[in-house]
């Protein structure tokens, strides 16, 4: 089975984690702490220029719901262009209408606009009303793959689901589960599922490196890195699956 394993990078040194520990592809996102937002120009460039594997940076212009504005789209398609001319291989995004359907109307637009980029449509999935109506709007607008944890918090919960929606997909869009991945989940995860695309934060907390800290400000100041260690154990795991 010719599996593939996606994680997050939210710092550079994550990016050459990734692509070092033989992770398949970079979901590039900022702001760990909003669940991931648009990447900054230097970050998107200097992470093409250090990494060869597929880069796939989030197109999210802030934290919070998945509502946007007009002025939030035009953000998001002068996004997507910057994407297409450093040289990423795809983007993602999720773009929902307030009634919880997706938003078939500009999702369709930026899938367009990143032509021949792929798209990966995000956890906003995870929002919708209706999975099955959601898969099949994105499977008619040319989606490339849906990552999701199967419409709950996270994999575990929504094992049952996410076979559901392979099932349902089959093979014409991409089922990627995602949000709470771990080692010692995964090959079991594809086994029932029969997914055959995952996705990892492989996160670890490192703290900081600086020799003088504020102890008034009664913070730790850690960063949140990929895991290098845990990455290639989930990639053997997933091999024996």
């Amino acid at each position: 089975m010719n599996y593939k394993l996606e994680v997050i990078a939210f710092t550079i040194e994550s990016c050459l984690v990734i692509e070092r520990a033989g992770a398949h592809r970079i979901e590039l996102c900022d702001n760990p702490g909003e669940g991931g937002t648009t990447p900054s120009f230097g970050f998107l460039k200097l992470a093409r220029e250090k990494t060869t594997i597929e880069l796939y940076p989030m197109i999210r212009p802030r934290g919070g719901d998945f509502l946007y504005s007009d002025d939030e789209f035009e953000l998001m398609k002068k996004d997507v262009l910057l994407c297409k001319e450093i040289g990423c291989d795809g983007i993602v995004i999720g773009l929902l209408n307030a009634d919880g359907t997706v938003d078939k109307k500009r999702t369709a637009q930026l899938i367009e606009l990143a032509y021949p980029l792929g798209v990966t449509f995000h956890r906003a999935f995870d929002r919708v009303r209706d999975g099955l109506e959601a898969l099949e709007t994105l499977i008619e607008i040319g989606g490339e793959r849906v990552l999701t944890s199967g419409l709950t918090p996270n994999v575990t919960k929504g094992a049952d689901y996410l076979t559901q929606l392979v099932k349902a997909a089959d093979e014409r869009i991409i089922i990627m589960p995602g949000s709470g991945v771990r080692s010692n989940n995964i090959a079991a995860l594809a086994r029932q599922t029969g997914a055959v695309e995952f996705h990892t934060s492989a996160r670890t907390m490192i703290a900081s490196q600086m020799n003088y800290l504020n102890a008034a400000m009664n913070e730790e100041l850690k960063t949140v890195i990929a895991d290098e260690e845990e990455i290639k154990k989930t990639l053997k795991e997933l091999a024996k699956s």
